[in-house]
């Protein structure tokens, strides 16, 4: 194997999936973080043989050559995107396969009440690239709401609206019909602020009765994927998935096979899903 050159700690930190990138830089400037024996500052470097530990726990370090896991997970309403709840609420991390020696990243959050695609990964640097704003990735929901908007308020929701953290605006909106207390609408945005849907509506005077993700990226929630159900994407999907946000493909590890479309369900569906974009040109309303 070719020797790695040193990389940033906070960055292989991040991608060994202890967190964002400034959460670790956040732990390495506060001392929590030692590299062979060593207390380390905010810009050190590691290599692999490099010995590290965060909070007094060793850390395996996941340098850019190692496999990246993605997991699809469908994420019901009435699960918190959090490890602990002072309230007690059900976690959306007690639903997934525990992990030995790194940490799954959720790419982005879905609040208590919103529910559809929640994107997991194991690489602290995918999450980055997927969610910082700066890269424009698209998220797309279905959404229920009571009444109806008008023509007008639909081309004023693309243009821009103020809310009260910044102005806002969908990339595409579309009616996807309905009546009275169920009519749907099928949403893009480039950003993932806190409800920013919801508030969208909010803003328009209608209230979001239901509110589901249904696609992230080229990444789309996969048909039969029922709630409370995960799905982890193959090598080939991973690989897809590294490429369109411009990250090297990862070495496959010598003596293993790629980890393929593992799912929490009765028929264990072999088929790769997830690959394409929703495409806006379909007819009828979401589910």
């Amino acid at each position: 194997m070719t020797q790695l050159p040193p990389q940033r700690l906070h960055k292989v930190l991040a991608q060994s999936g202890l967190g964002s990138r400034r959460e670790m830089e956040t732990l390495i400037a506060a001392g929590e973080v030692r590299i062979n024996g060593t207390v380390a500052t905010v810009g050190a470097q590691v290599e692999p043989g490099d010995r590290v530990t965060v909070r007094q726990r060793p850390v395996r370090l996941k340098f850019d050559e190692m496999q990246v896991r993605i997991l699809l997970y469908h994420k019901p309403e009435g699960e918190i995107v959090s490890r602990d709840d002072p309230e007690g609420r059900a976690l959306v991390f007690d639903a997934l396969p525990r992990l030995k020696g790194e940490k799954w990243v959720s790419v982005g959050r879905l609040d208590f009440n919103t529910s559809g695609l929640l994107i997991f990964t194991t690489s602290g640097t995918l999450a980055y690239r997927l969610t910082h704003p700066k890269f424009e990735i698209e998220r797309e929901y279905a959404v229920r709401v009571v009444g109806e908007l008008t023509e007008e308020q639909m081309r004023q929701s693309c243009k821009e609206i103020l809310l009260e953290d910044g102005p806002a605006r969908f990339e595409v909106i579309r009616d996807n019909g309905g009546e009275g207390t169920n009519h749907w609408y099928q949403v893009v945005l480039k950003e993932g602020r806190n409800r920013e849907v919801r508030r969208l509506f909010e803003a328009l005077n209608l209230m979001v009765g239901r509110l589901i993700r249904v696609r992230f990226g080229l990444i789309a929630l996969p048909p039969r994927l029922k709630r409370g159900q995960f799905h982890e994407l193959d090598s080939a999907a991973v690989n897809q998935v590294l490429n369109w946000v411009g990250m090297e493909k990862p070495r496959p590890e010598t003596g293993q096979s790629p980890r393929g479309n593992r799912s929490r369900s009765d028929s264990r569906d072999r088929r790769e899903t997830g690959q394409k974009p929703a495409d806006f040109r379909r007819k009828g309303r979401a589910r």
